[in-house]
């Protein structure tokens, strides 16, 4: 890529106290390029995308954001750089309403009346969001969680949206529209990380692919290439 990506990972390690999770991983998202992860549970999926929104220190490597090295920033380091998190579960506040989740995206803005434009942005991408507007985001579905759940990484005003699980538990349906809503997104120029667990759908759906496995990246290239790689097909797909 000659220039300069959006993220820029390099040789990072990390884990939790003497666990190891992550060995030397480095990858990087273009600017408006949308990137998946695929890899089996238990591969250090999960925590990289920590690392990435500072909810985890990695122990050595660097993360840089538009050059600029965050590796040791703190999660409101990195959504002030243009980094948002939509993490597996959704960790959604299931006693506040959908406005409120969706408006906690928003707290490091100041620019009210940007802020209110993006919540009706929001509302038209997700419309049973403005319908459940005023419920509490505990009694939504699973679907309609994760829709709150990426609304509220897109109140942030992100560059680049990490999204964790995107389809995990949900209906064929629900992912459909999640999937669509993510191509729009990611059309209006903000780059996305994808972890996803529908290795199909995320190789559909990405320009280019990183396969994890241990902690270490193992393979990459363009999606397009990697939906006919035969070891992929075999461990992820179950197909011959």
């Amino acid at each position: 890529m000659n220039a300069t990506p959006k993220l820029s990972v390099a040789n990072i390690q990390a884990g939790y106290g003497d666990v190891q999770v992550l060995w030397d991983i480095s990858l990087e998202v273009a600017t408006a390029e949308l990137v998946c992860i695929i890899g089996s549970n238990g591969a250090g999926k999960t925590t990289l995308m920590r690392c990435l929104s500072g909810l985890l220190k990695p122990t050595s490597g660097s993360i840089a954001v538009d050059g600029k090295t965050n590796s040791h920033a703190t999660p409101a380091d990195f959504v002030q750089a243009g980094i948002a998190h939509v993490p597996e579960g959704r960790r959604l506040f299931s006693a506040m309403s959908v406005r409120d989740n969706l408006l906690m995206g928003s707290y490091l803005r100041t620019d009210k009346a940007a802020i209110a434009e993006d919540l009706e942005r929001i509302y038209s991408m997700f419309p049973i969001l403005a319908e459940r507007r005023k419920q509490d985001a505990g009694t939504l579905s699973g679907g309609e969680q994760q829709m709150c759940a990426i609304g509220r990484g897109l109140m942030a005003a992100p560059t680049l949206l990490l999204v964790d699980e995107l389809s995990l538990g949900l209906a064929p349906r629900a992912v459909e529209l999640l999937t669509e809503s993510l191509r729009t997104v990611n059309k209006s120029g903000v780059a996305i990380l994808l972890v996803e667990q529908d290795v199909m759908n995320a190789l559909e759906l990405a320009d280019r692919a990183y396969v994890i496995d241990h902690g270490r990246v193992v393979k990459s290239g363009a999606a397009a290439g990697l939906v006919n790689d035969p070891a992929i097909r075999e461990a992820y797909m179950g197909l011959s």
